[in-house]
């Protein structure tokens, strides 16, 4: 007999089953949390850049989770609220896997460098 060769290349969320009215609560509440995580690590990045006392190595490091976190939010977020309102939409297994193990591979192989003066 031979081997089964099914492969994934996609898979549904199917989430809770929830009335309309529940849904665009919980879309609006979504979208509210995603604008406000965006505005405040733009803030935090805005601050660091303008001022010459935040220039140290700690800041340095915590502009670069901003920059993570928003990029996180921005891959996350906007697909859970297309998915809360049309939970039948596939989401691509390689475009899911690519995203999760990018930021791991890219800090695994290539670390950010450190000031000189550290």
């Amino acid at each position: 007999m031979g081997d089964n060769q099914t492969t994934v290349t996609e898979f549904i969320l199917l989430g809770f089953f929830l009335e309309t009215k529940m849904k665009i609560f919980l879309f609006g509440l979504f979208s509210l949390l995603y604008t406000l995580t965006l505005l405040g690590n733009l803030v935090i990045l805005g601050l660091i850049c303008l001022d010459f006392r935040l220039h140290t190595p700690m800041y340095f490091f915590i502009s670069h989770l901003a920059i993570v976190d928003i990029s996180y939010a921005s891959n996350t977020v906007p697909q859970l609220l297309g998915n809360n309102l049309d939970p039948l939409k596939p989401i691509s297994y390689a475009g899911s896997e690519f995203w999760t193990y990018y930021d791991r591979c890219h800090y695994l192989f290539c670390p950010p460098h450190l000031p000189p003066t550290l």
